[in-house]
């Protein structure tokens, strides 16, 4: 399993941006498959974005529906990082943010984050 710390959170006006930073240790980071997940009050928690692993440096991303193109996931594989750069916010992306990580071949992530909080005020 990997380590994994979120930072980058905060209050941001509706239609800002923010960049969200996750920080892994352990290793074969570029084996993994990383992910965002997010979590609003009373709300199940949720899928936003992932960049999965298809072959030696080589991933795809995909996101959830509401994204709708606002939100960027990257990987800088080199600095064990994962970033989400979140533009167009509004009020119901207001939610603590997750990151997690699933090994190779893994149904389900496996180590996850404490989370970042993201406010986002109209």
């Amino acid at each position: 399993q990997v380590q994994l710390v979120e930072s980058g959170g905060g209050l941001v006006q509706a239609g800002g941006s923010l960049r969200l930073s996750c920080a892994a240790s352990g290793r074969a980071f570029s084996d993994y498959d990383m992910g965002w997940f997010r979590q609003a009050p009373g709300k199940e928690r949720e899928f936003v974005a992932a960049s999965s692993r298809m072959a030696i440096s080589q991933y795809y991303t995909y996101y959830a529906a509401f994204v709708k193109g606002r939100f960027i996931i990257s990987r800088d594989n080199g600095k064990n990082t994962i970033l989400l750069q979140m533009n167009s916010l509004n009020v119901e992306d207001t939610a603590i943010y997750y990151c997690a990580a699933r090994g190779a071949g893994r149904s389900n992530y496996e180590s996850w984050g404490r989370g970042t909080q993201v406010t986002v005020s109209s």
